[in-house]
């Protein structure tokens, strides 16, 4: 699968640090945009955010990315790969085990002398094999906290060989076609490698997690859940940033592809929120697009059935500092020459408008910290003022 010289001169460092750190921008950039839809799965299959949950799936998620850059990373600078072979390269090796003679050949160790011995491990070829045996190692760890159950370990066995074969085909079509001749080699040995590599992870699994949360336990913690019927406060605040997201895409995906009047948007954003905010859940039962989502509705603490008194409130709650906002962006956004006698009240007017700013997002900052995390399930101050708790559907 990867073969080259192990050595500080022949770049070998750099093979391995350069595809982590691609797979490292790719999964930022795809965690940042699935961040969000992760949390609703998540939520609507537990009934709560697992922390340890997402770490599994986002560490898996990165793993296979790097796992996948390592075997096709560094990409060669030209598409045309076979001008730089000659005619008769091979580019397959179909004999098994060849790494265990491939060490011995190139090794100066002495049979009669045990200290040469550890030449072996110095080898190029041991430590293609060794680099192959444990890329696919970790996989076999993801499957045991998958599967569960130890019985399922020609199902992990199965899984790793049909990953290494579809890197080892990906190699052979120079990528599917991408390049004329592959650039690396198809290799019976890595298939068995990385095949046992991930049956050992399999089988060796339990020792490393059981340093960790058990699957079990999130399950109960899911039964417990269910039956206290809670909303947690982060389905709250994702549901409100799901309808904040829809607006906002709304605008984009229709009159924003047309203009870029600030003016315009306003109004536009502006009857976003009495739509997604009052409109739909007055006529929905107390729902709204987030809330449905997230597997929830509003409901009123002080009567049988909300008022639309209630919505309106909430609405309002929630716009309100948005359009400050707005209209501050726009007020300190002016251009005004810095000879007008309006440039020192804009300036001042400008320092006060971030003040405020400042603070108005530091306190709801620290309100959501504190819904978030303290015990007594509070309600944030939309919810508050409209005198609305949620109920699970």
């Amino acid at each position: 699968m990867l073969h080259f010289k192990f050595s500080i001169e022949s770049g070998a460092v750099m093979t391995y640090i350069l595809p982590i750190q691609v797979a490292f921008i790719i999964f930022s950039i795809l965690g940042f945009f699935l961040i969000i839809p992760w949390m609703i799965y998540s939520y609507r299959k537990y009934g709560f955010f697992s922390l340890w949950t997402s770490l599994i799936v986002y560490s898996f998620s990165f793993y296979m990315l790097s796992a996948l850059f390592l075997v096709l990373l560094p990409l060669p600078t030209t598409r045309n790969t076979c001008a730089l072979q000659s005619p008769d390269t091979v580019y397959y090796s179909l004999a098994p085990f060849s790494f265990i003679r491939d060490t011995f050949t190139g090794s100066s160790i002495v049979w009669s002398q045990p200290t040469t011995y550890i030449q072996l491990f110095k080898q190029s070829a041991f430590l293609q094999a060794a680099f192959n045996f444990i890329l696919l190692l970790p996989l076999g760890v993801y499957l045991r906290y998958f599967l569960q159950e130890k019985r399922y370990w020609k199902r992990a066995f199965g899984l790793g060989f049909a990953l290494s074969l579809f890197y080892e085909i990906t190699q052979l079509t120079g990528i599917y076609g991408l390049y004329t001749c592959p650039y690396r080699i198809f290799d019976v040995d890595d298939l068995i490698l990385n095949s046992t590599g991930a049956l050992f992870g399999f089988l060796i699994a339990p020792v490393i997690l059981a340093l960790f949360p058990s699957k079990k336990s999130v399950l109960a913690k899911k039964e417990k859940v269910l039956k206290e019927n809670i909303v947690s406060p982060l389905a709250r605040l994702l549901a409100v940033i799901i309808d904040f997201l829809v607006i906002g895409i709304g605008w984009s995906l229709t009159i924003g592809l047309f203009t870029s009047s600030r003016f315009i948007e306003i109004i536009f954003t502006t009857i976003g929120f009495l739509v997604v905010f009052f409109i739909l859940p007055v006529f929905w039962g107390g729902k709204t697009l987030g809330t449905n989502i997230m597997g929830y509705k509003l409901i009123s603490t002080v009567e049988s059935r909300p008022s639309w008194q209630a919505f309106l409130k909430r609405c309002l709650a929630l716009y309100l500092p948005w359009v400050i906002l707005t209209l501050l962006n726009v007020i300190t956004g002016m251009n005004i020459d810095i000879n007008s006698d309006l440039y020192p009240y804009h300036v001042w007017v400008s320092l006060v408008a971030f003040i405020f700013v400042f603070i108005m997002w530091s306190v709801l900052f620290i309100h959501a910290i504190l819904v978030i995390f303290r015990k007594d399930n509070r309600p944030f101050y939309f919810d508050y003022v409209a005198n609305l708790t949620l109920r699970k559907k």
